[in-house]
């Protein structure tokens, strides 16, 4: 197929959404990418090759699809808009190495899909162009279910792949850096001008790439625990994290105890969640497990 033929130009596009009189869902983040290129690259940071098994989310009018088609082994995508269904089995139909599931992957059992479809051993890779209004939840909960999957690689809001990747005392640090870092290597490899997509959206994307950890970097008693010390201890980022602490395990934990655990760590009770490693995060919330275990 020659390039002026693919969906991700702005032609095809145009002509797509013409012919299926289709408009852009704001509610769903819709935006339709109209460069190749990008897209090529993209693949290629990802890794893709012919053995590859993938599983794309929010498909959208396939041009991405369409491109880890010819260039993968198998292909799953999860697309959550009706209208969009009749579309793509149309545009995608020279492609028999695509199946596209009409399901909310935040309600799949993504394990199950991954045994059913692809081979064992096989290597499997996630790649999305994520609609901005729910990448974390869909970042989030394909990490949390600790799929068999090489890598993430997905094209997201630029704002969103800064905080993801954002380092001890840089503004941007959030409890969505830690927890991402926890499992993954984070890695912007591209950026993408809003210009590039039809309708043109107000901000600029990234494409970021997460290289799944064999090992976490540090050791936590309780996973779901430490992530909720966090998520506490950046509640109120002008706050300190003894002051947020406290007002957390307020009833549970004595702040006198707390002041305590935070010495034993060799943290300063007056620092802000942005300053600590996440080293110093596991350190703390480890004592603190340990300290509401022996007080139940």
């Amino acid at each position: 197929m020659t390039e002026n033929k693919f969906i991700a130009t702005p032609s095809r596009t145009r002509e797509i959404l013409s012919k299926y009189d289709l408009q852009a869902k704001k509610s769903l983040g819709q935006n339709f990418l109209i460069d190749v290129n990008i897209l090529k690259n993209m693949l290629s940071y990802a890794g893709i090759n012919k053995q590859a098994g993938v599983i794309e989310v929010g498909p959208g009018i396939g041009a991405l699809t369409e491109q880890l088609a010819i260039n993968a082994h198998k292909v799953i995508a999860f697309e959550i808009d009706q209208r969009l269904l009749p579309i793509l089995k149309e545009e995608l139909s020279p492609y028999q190495n695509v199946q596209i599931i009409h399901q909310d992957i935040l309600q799949a059992n993504v394990k199950d899909i991954i045994k059913q479809h692809f081979d064992d051993g096989q290597d499997v890779f996630v790649v999305a162009n994520l609609p901005y209004y729910i990448t974390t939840p869909i970042i989030m909960r394909i990490l949390e279910e600790k799929l068999p999957i090489v890598n993430i690689t997905v094209m997201l809001q630029k704002e969103v792949a800064e905080r993801i990747i954002a380092q001890p005392n840089d503004k941007n640090i959030g409890s969505l850096s830690i927890a991402v870092q926890y499992y993954t290597i984070p890695e912007i490899v591209m950026h993408v001008p809003s210009s590039v997509f039809i309708p043109k959206p107000k901000i600029d994307s990234a494409i970021l790439r997460l290289t799944m950890r064999d090992e976490p970097p540090v050791h936590v008693e309780n996973e779901p625990f430490f992530f909720a010390v966090v998520r506490a201890c950046f509640m109120h980022r002008r706050k300190t994290i003894k002051n947020n602490l406290s007002r957390y395990f307020k009833g549970e934990i004595p702040s006198e105890t707390i002041q305590q655990i935070l010495q034993n760590c060799q943290i300063e009770g007056t620092r802000r969640a942005e300053s600590l490693s996440m080293s110093e995060f596991a350190r703390l919330a480890n004592q603190l497990y340990s300290i509401r275990q022996n007080l139940q």
